[in-house]
């Protein structure tokens, strides 16, 4: 095969369509992340309402209102940290 000046500028022509071509394509992520921790959050609202809406002296104490808000928190954090992830 003879490396004459065609032959080396069809190569790296073909080399640049073939880069070009993937170029634009972006590696997707996984949206589970997200999914998992919004479902998880939604249960949880939903347990706490109908909890609330049996009790409603619900929380009796601080220190469980404390733990409830500390949980409230932590799910909307993770939600919205998935979708942050999945996002960028």
């Amino acid at each position: 095969m003879s490396l004459t000046l065609s032959t080396i500028l069809a190569a790296a022509e073909h080399g640049a369509e073939a880069a070009g071509a993937h170029a634009g394509e972006e590696e997707h992520k996984s949206e589970a992340p997200f999914f998992i921790a919004g479902a998880i959050f939604v249960g949880f609202a939903i347990i706490l309402s109908v909890i609330g809406f049996k009790q409603p002296d619900f929380p009796a104490t601080a220190g469980l209102a404390r733990a409830v808000m500390a949980v409230s928190t932590t799910l909307a954090v993770a939600a919205v940290a998935s979708a942050i992830y999945v996002a960028i």
